[in-house]
């Protein structure tokens, strides 16, 4: 169980209250207007952010003080943070290892990713030849090699037209089932929690609120939620 345990988080001035639990294998959206504080609450949970005051548990374990690199968790960002002069290949290596070489395993693990990803003829090219989704594509390989129990997305599909975004969102939740992966996924796009999201969090008026379930909410919001949707 992941649990943000009566979680202070503090951004300047703002602040942003989170006292909430999320069971493990779970795909949670976490939606709420614009500044409300939903990238900061990833941010924490990364250990991007410290804490003022409160406690980060998953399965038991206390995350608050760990290093990111310590934590169980992978972070998908919206720019993808792919390297321009490495190749797709090198680029998903990263997120094996950083300063050595790779064993065999490894390279075939990195292989298989790209395998899965439709990325298996692309190892050799750089960012620049690839398109917008290919890219995507090759942030989402670096996140699966790592092979972390949790995995936060903030909007890295957000710059994809619709249908493409949708494919990709399809391939986080068929991937996240494989890899027992809970994931965490920030958007601005109600039909994005509807399409991967059992759940939802809303974040508004400096809190993160207790999960719903993702129908329930989005059909009767809250004002506060109907405000930022209009139409949508």
């Amino acid at each position: 169980m992941l649990k943000f345990d009566n979680c202070l988080i503090e951004n300047g001035a703002f602040q942003l209250k989170a006292d909430f639990q999320i069971m493990p294998l779970s795909s949670v959206a976490i939606i709420g207007p614009s500044g409300s504080g939903k990238s900061t609450l990833l941010e924490a949970l990364a250990g991007f952010r410290s804490l003022t005051h409160g406690a980060l548990l998953w399965k038991d374990q206390d995350l608050t003080s760990l290093h990111p690199g310590k934590r169980p968790i992978a972070m998908l960002f919206q720019d993808g943070n792919l390297f321009p002069h490495l190749t797709v290949f090198q680029n998903v290596a990263l997120g094996m290892q950083a300063n050595k070489r790779l064993t065999n395993e490894e390279v075939s693990q990195v292989e298989m990713a790209l395998v899965r990803v439709g990325l298996a003829d692309m190892g050799l090219r750089k960012p620049a030849e690839l398109s917008g989704g290919q890219r995507s594509r090759v942030a989402l390989a670096r996140v699966l090699v790592q092979r972390r129990e949790l995995l936060l997305l903030d909007e890295p599909f957000a710059a994809l037209g619709p249908a493409l975004k949708a494919e990709m969102l399809d391939l986080v939740a068929d991937l996240a089932k494989e890899t027992d992966t809970t994931v965490l996924m920030v958007s601005h796009d109600p039909n994005d929690a509807r399409r991967i999201a059992s759940q939802t969090v809303l974040v508004a008026e400096g809190v993160a609120h207790q999960p719903q379930a993702t129908a329930e909410l989005l059909d009767n919001p809250p004002a506060v939620l109907r405000d930022y949707l209009g139409g949508a």
